[in-house]
């Protein structure tokens, strides 16, 4: 499978995992969903934002524009549940576009940004992405596990399975 295939079939799994992660969070009541249950950034919705933040506001336009805008990663930006998972779905679906735009020897490249403190960086490129899509892996597996831990049950997030059945999404 060649980077692009590879990378697109990731971003599909991003928005599948993303919209089943937000329609299990939809069942939590406001005090469940407000408090931290494990989670790094004190409640579900703490973790969102980082999970935004960290996808959309910061690696997203890195990726498109080679800037690092000036956003705190653990900053609650969006207070709104509804809006915060809006904006979650759309940032999820914007991936895929920007994948199939890169030339195909963009993948052994490097990417090469201004950090928030106006110094040059350069990362690989292809190895940079993945580390992206692990980000939000990382987190949907964290907010399951809150879920887990308040007695819901949970949607089935795993990459293996995805990957097991593409007819899913």
């Amino acid at each position: 499978m060649d980077a692009v295939a590879h990378f697109t079939q990731l971003a599909r799994y991003n928005v599948w995992a993303t919209a089943r992660l937000l329609d299990a969070v939809l069942a939590v009541g406001d005090g469940d969903y407000r408090r931290d249950v494990g989670l790094f950034f004190q409640s579900i919705h703490g973790t969102l934002n980082h999970l935004l933040v960290g996808e959309h506001h910061l690696w997203f336009v890195r990726f498109a524009e080679g800037i690092s805008p000036k956003v705190e990663l653990d900053a609650e930006l969006e207070t709104d549940r509804a809006l915060l998972d809006a904006r979650l779905r759309e940032g999820a679906a914007r991936w895929a576009p920007l994948i199939a735009s890169f030339a195909p020897g963009r993948w052994s490249e490097t990417l090469d940004y201004t950090t928030m403190r106006g110094t040059a960086a350069s990362l690989p490129f292809a190895a940079t992405l993945a580390h992206v899509f692990n980000h939000g892996t990382h987190h949907r597996g964290q907010i399951t596990a809150a879920l887990t831990a308040l007695g819901q049950q949970c949607p089935e997030l795993d990459l293996v399975y995805f990957l097991q059945n593409p007819s899913k999404p």
